[in-house]
């Protein structure tokens, strides 16, 4: 499994490093990161295989998750229209997402308030990418 963990920073430089070091220090991958905010704080997301160790240990380094929860990992092909095609294929499902962002190893992270429903309109593509999340090394 992968998880998003969402973690409100001060939007100073340094802070990414710090919560990257902390990551790393407890051996867990950073698989992603994308971060949204333009004044003072910002909204930070990671993609981690293992949340618990990851959460443990930005605690130590006084670095709160705000919020946590599993996501949906689809390898996908470099290519012009692969986004697009995976997003009818949520739309025709009627599956509203709520979150998406491009993780490393040409894979696209998806969740939504449904994920049953989320994993069941990716079918086989969701169920490669849940295989390939925690089994191999440095996999989200």
């Amino acid at each position: 499994m992968a998880f998003d963990l969402v973690i409100d920073i001060e939007n100073t430089p340094g802070a990414l490093a710090r919560v990257a070091s902390a990551v790393s220090d407890a051996g867990v991958n950073l698989a992603a990161a994308t971060c949204i905010g333009s004044g003072e704080r910002a909204e930070l997301h990671i993609l981690v295989p293992h949340a618990e160790a990851a959460k443990h240990s930005l605690a130590i380094a006084h670095v709160a998750v705000t919020r946590e929860r599993e996501v949906v990992v689809v390898d996908v092909e470099d290519n012009p229209g692969v986004l697009a095609d995976l997003a009818r294929r949520i739309a025709k499902a009627g599956v509203n997402l709520d979150l998406v962002y491009i993780a490393t190893r040409n894979r696209v992270v998806f969740g939504a308030p449904d994920l049953d429903a989320l994993k069941a309109a990716l079918d086989g593509r969701a169920t490669a990418a849940r295989r390939g999340a925690g089994g191999g090394a440095g996999r989200a």
